[in-house]
């Protein structure tokens, strides 16, 4: 056997080798720093729509503006009267 073909399969051999440790390595310490986590609940009981519906045109302290009051204002403000 060539010797370059030894050194080759040598080197080889050690990338696998350290290749399988590290991902083993690395594997357990993050199984390890994931001990405790959990999952978030998929639905959470609070701020639900439901409760959002009950007042649709008030959000909080957020009022929201009529449609037809910002077409006025917009279109006074475009022929100079609201300046």
């Amino acid at each position: 056997m060539n010797s370059a073909v030894a050194l080759t399969l040598t080197l080889l051999s050690l990338m696998i080798g350290a290749g399988v440790v590290s991902a083993s390595w690395g594997f357990t310490l993050g199984r390890e720093a994931l001990t405790g986590v959990r999952q978030p609940e998929a639905r959470p009981t609070s701020g639900t729509p439901a409760s959002q519906q009950a007042n649709p045109g008030h959000h909080g302290d957020l009022v929201l503006a009529k449609e037809a009051d910002i077409l006025e204002e917009v279109k006074a403000r475009m022929s100079g009267e609201g300046q």
